[in-house]
């Protein structure tokens, strides 16, 4: 299947409310409408997941990131333009999306994505995916397609074709939260 098929029936999937599989910009991820509270709610029933653990998005630029966050600290787009790997930012003042998928503090996991893949999907779907590891909740994080457990295949209503003969180490993204009023913490190197 060619790479703009496999998107365009990966879109369709989402816009109907559907919950997908797809290689990001880090490792295999569970994807969905991050402003669609249903398929969130699919999304941690499928990783079997206490919905008080957030879950991040994936954007496919700055602009985006701008539409789904009030007030992005500058020093989020200075982290953001030194990162040398993947670097997911928890933002203070999340809107526009999916009640279930915003933590009780009013914030949010976003990462822009700069693999091909993954920030075509994002393009073409013109909204945050949801993007958290495609796995149980408490079980390894699948790195490549091979890694991902029958139960999660089978759960989700559409598997992306891309990359799945990859088979290589994938690391997870860094995570770092940023407050309204500066304070960086670093959740994850």
């Amino acid at each position: 299947m060619k790479q703009e098929d496999d998107i365009r029936q990966a879109v369709q999937v989402m816009r109907q409310g559907g919950v997908i599989l797809y290689p990001t910009d880090t490792i295999w991820g569970i994807g969905c409408d991050a402003t669609n509270a249903d398929a969130v709610r699919r999304v941690y029933d499928i990783k079997k997941r206490d919905d008080s653990k957030a879950l991040i998005c994936l954007v496919d630029s700055e602009a985006r990131l701008q539409r789904y966050v009030r007030n992005v600290p500058e020093v989020a787009w200075q982290l953001l333009e030194v990162a040398e790997r993947p670097t997911t930012v928890i933002l203070d003042d999340a809107v526009n999306l999916a009640p279930n998928l915003i933590a009780a503090d009013g914030s949010i996991g976003i990462r822009i994505t700069r693999e091909p893949f993954s920030r075509e999907l994002c393009y073409r779907f013109q909204k945050p995916l949801v993007s958290t590891s495609a796995n149980v909740s408490g079980y390894p994080a699948a790195q490549n397609y091979k890694d991902i457990a029958p139960e999660i295949l089978d759960a989700v209503d559409y598997v992306c074709f891309s990359r799945r003969q990859e088979h290589k180490p994938h690391d997870a993204s860094s995570v770092i939260k940023l407050t309204r009023d500066g304070v960086v913490t670093i959740i994850r190197k």
